[in-house]
């Protein structure tokens, strides 16, 4: 069940989220009640002490059961935190057995997540009361997963992988961030985190192994390139980051090694997979590839989609 937001924290939409939230309000308050007793206490001590006409200072002396009393009792307020805060870290670091796998894929600015039976989305999409694992790596840079209603946040690095888990507690919609900024386009990672029902969730992951229910392959296409392309590539050949999809179907268009390629399905299909095969001169050879996160269909789709493009 969905708990409301309060003045500092977003709706609590997952397992960790009462045992995170109470944590983060015992160390709030002691954090506020020693500040109003040391400030309190320093000023009330200015106040007493203060110079006065008439009135030598004498050195206060020495208290030993004073100065244990402000070492030991910090320690022990220390190993309290560390033993809620180790114990909680403990929870979220080791997934459940039966644990849904889904695998993120991030990159310059985006997010692919892909599913057991080969399903991709650009948003993630889960169901509600079951465990979920992330397995996540990043193309190029790092980036950090962050969805604030799950006290979840994880760096996704380059060259490794790693994980995080959470299970949602209620149905609805949550936001996902990249918390790690990652270039020009970082705010383009908001995505959307759907918690749907386990009948809903299964329907999902049918309907997205090809395109959806009355949708053309050219329809199909675009919407993968809205997801995947957009940010790199424009229709209206206005220039980017890389080449422009305006009337490119078919062209002769030079490398920066001087070999001139035409534009055709094994050329598309090869950039896609091995982007820095044939890089287009005049642009930069910093395309992410896609394979794994791409499969054939989408791919078809997308080639289908550039032959339109004019």
């Amino acid at each position: 069940m969905t708990q409301e937001p309060t003045f500092q924290l977003p709706p609590a939409m997952s397992t960790f989220a009462a045992r995170y939230d109470e944590t983060y309000y015992f160390i709030y308050w002691l954090s506020v009640l020693l500040f109003v007793g040391i400030i309190g206490a320093a000023a009330y001590f200015v106040w007493k002490y203060r110079r006065r006409p008439g009135v030598d200072a004498e050195p206060t002396g020495h208290n030993a059961i004073l100065e244990a009393s402000w070492t030991i009792a910090p320690i022990i307020i220390l190993a309290v935190m560390f033993h809620v805060g180790f114990r909680g870290y403990l929870d979220m670091a080791i997934a459940p057995g039966n644990a849904l796998e889904v695998r993120v894929r991030a990159w310059q600015w985006g997010w692919d997540f892909e599913y057991p039976n080969g399903a991709h989305s650009n948003d993630l999409k889960v169901p509600v009361n079951k465990p979920v694992k992330l397995i996540m790596s990043s193309n190029d840079v790092i980036h950090s997963l962050f969805v604030p209603a799950f006290r979840i946040k994880k760096d996704v690095v380059p060259g490794m992988y790693t994980t995080v888990w959470f299970e949602a507690t209620s149905t609805g919609e949550t936001d996902l961030f990249c918390a790690e900024y990652c270039g020009k386009d970082h705010s383009a990672m908001m995505r959307k985190v759907f918690i749907v029902t386990d009948d809903e969730f299964q329907k999902f992951l049918e309907e997205s192994s090809g395109p959806p229910s009355g949708m053309s392959t050219e329809d199909w296409g675009k919407k993968i390139y809205g997801e995947k392309c957009k940010s790199c590539h424009s229709l209206d050949g206005s220039k980017v980051i890389g080449p422009t999809f305006k009337h490119v179907w078919g062209e002769m268009v030079t490398m920066t090694n001087g070999e001139i390629v035409k534009v055709d399905e094994n050329y598309v299909r090869e950039s896609i997979l091995d982007p820095l095969a044939k890089v287009v001169a005049g642009y930069p050879p910093v395309m992410p590839t896609f394979k794994g996160t791409l499969g054939d269909k989408e791919i078809d789709a997308l080639i289908k989609f550039i032959q339109t493009v004019k």
